[in-house]
């Protein structure tokens, strides 16, 4: 069995001349990994995926912070072992360079290796872990980014390697329709310029394949005389707000998005750069819209009047990471009836929308979700429909009223089947009604029922306002990971080490 090893230089070369298909296989390659993650659905006599929680220890030499991320899945198993600055350190970082001092401790960027193991335990690679954990990121993002019906305007805060594929593999994703890419950092840093240098080196004929050759790039900073103003603008303009900087603060005023006029546009805003209980980036009101569910005439509903749809959820990574770790989530008082999984809605068919609702700013339009859950307080999509083609897997999409219940595992035994609300509803109206119903017109009202579930959220993924929070899990970069060494053997990039 080959032994492969890759440096961080190594996999750069590789991962910044992707091409299209080649992304789109690793991005699907990940999708499929997150939807079982999340799910519990999987081939018979395959393993289902084990994630342990990660294991934090702080050196008392250099005050940095290791995390320990083991992860097992049908591919494979594997660890992480990465190092860097604590939140403390970061924090004190960034107020000596707000006050123009010398950092008088340098930050640690994230930096270790991932190890990787075949199913049967046999060693499989060992690779750097620095642009792995960056690219696995934007790629679990980019897996929303994909479903977006309008990607013109980025606005992107950070300069970082986060910010970097971050924006990066969207425009290999979505190149011909982005004219604008706003960077705004707290400072214009040597890593903001490396970051604009990497963009406008990247060759003429790479940007006209992917179609962003006229893409137009800029920086903002505080020291800027119009800052606010830009800033707000810039913000409003976003049709993707993707937020990278290990924050203690909100990165915007909340009031920027939350205002009627700001509300007609509907944004996909990515946060993963906050990663403790003591950081945030996105404003805690704009959180709190974003779950808020209006009550009308008995009845909970999802409410938008001439402005972009509420989901009524907050989209994470992993539910018992957000909960632990996600400093804003913690502080707007999110439980698990808030938050739903990436990996639930992963295999949504995208849906052609009408011209209506192209406009951002289309008439109101109340979702009934009492119709759908009937006696229950569960809302649950499962076997939605992969986007190009049919799956049989199960996902779930919880509402319990206990917002302070605590995630168990699997995720499939806490939560009801939309097949399951459906059969009961259908069971519960047709009580006291004629004994020979047509069970074929019932299996037709259910299936349109769950077909109109399923392109609500669909449509809500496409044209509303989104809020993707992660924390990251060991899963990420086994599943990239494994690919990886499999891509750079193809490539012969690497040293690889046959009969190891």
């Amino acid at each position: 069995m080959t032994f492969s090893i890759l440096t961080d230089d190594e996999i750069k070369s590789l991962l910044d001349n992707l091409t299209l298909d080649e992304l789109e296989s690793f991005r699907e390659n990940l999708r499929d990994a997150l939807h079982v993650y999340s799910t519990g659905a999987h081939t018979p006599g395959q393993a289902l995926i084990h994630q342990p929680e990660r294991t934090v220890v702080r050196s008392g030499l250099t005050g940095a912070t290791t995390l320990f991320m083991p992860s097992c899945s049908p591919a494979g198993h594997g660890v992480k072992v990465i190092t860097l600055s604590s939140a403390e350190q970061i924090v004190k970082s960034t107020t000596e360079e707000e006050a123009g001092h010398d950092v008088s401790v340098p930050l640690i960027r994230p930096t270790g290796a991932i190890t990787l193991f075949n199913p049967n335990g046999s060693p499989r690679g060992i690779i750097h872990a620095s642009t792995v954990t960056a690219f696995r990121t934007a790629l679990a993002s980019l897996c929303l980014v994909h479903k977006r019906d309008h990607v013109k305007t980025i606005t992107v805060f950070g300069c970082g390697e986060q910010a970097y594929w971050h924006v990066r593999l969207t425009l290999l994703l979505r190149g011909s329709t982005i004219k604008y890419v706003n960077v705004i950092n707290r400072r214009f840093s040597p890593s903001c310029g490396a970051m604009l240098r990497r963009f406008y080196g990247v060759s003429p004929a790479t940007k006209a394949r992917e179609g962003w050759t006229n893409t137009q790039f800029g920086v903002l900073t505080p020291s800027y005389g119009e800052y606010e103003r830009l800033l707000r603008d810039q913000v409003r303009s976003a049709d993707v707000i993707f937020c990278c900087t290990p924050s203690t603060a909100s990165l915007f005023d909340g009031n920027i998005l939350t205002e009627r006029d700001a509300r007609r546009k509907g944004r996909l805003i990515v946060a993963i750069g906050s990663y403790t209980p003591q950081m945030r980036e996105v404003p805690i009101e704009l959180i709190q819209q974003a779950v808020k569910i209006q009550d009308q005439a008995g009845k909970r509903v999802i409410h938008h009047h001439k402005h972009a749809v509420e989901g009524g959820v907050v989209v994470v990574d992993t539910l018992d990471g957000a909960l632990k770790e996600a400093g804003e989530l913690i502080e707007a008082g999110l439980g698990p009836r808030h938050l739903v999984e990436l990996g639930e809605l992963v295999m949504l068919n995208r849906i052609a929308l009408s011209e209506t609702e192209n406009d951002s700013s289309h008439n109101s339009t109340d979702v009934d979700i009492e119709t759908l859950s009937a006696s229950t307080s569960t809302l649950t999509l499962n076997s939605a429909p992969t986007e190009e083609k049919e799956s049989s897997s199960s996902s779930s999409f919880s509402s319990n009223k206990d917002s302070s219940e605590k995630p168990r595992r699997p995720r499939h035994s806490r939560h009801l089947s939309l097949q399951s609300i459906i059969h009961r509803t259908a069971r519960s109206r047709s009580r006291g009604s004629n004994p020979d119903h047509d069970d074929h017109e019932e299996k037709k009202k259910e299936k349109k029922k769950k077909k109109e579930t399923e392109d609500e959220l669909a449509r809500w993924l496409q044209k509303g306002n989104v809020i993707y929070k992660s924390v990251g899990l060991g899963l990420m970069d086994l599943t990239v990971g494994m690919q990886l060494v499999d891509f750079a053997e193809q490539k012969g990039v690497g040293t690889h080490i046959s009969a190891f």
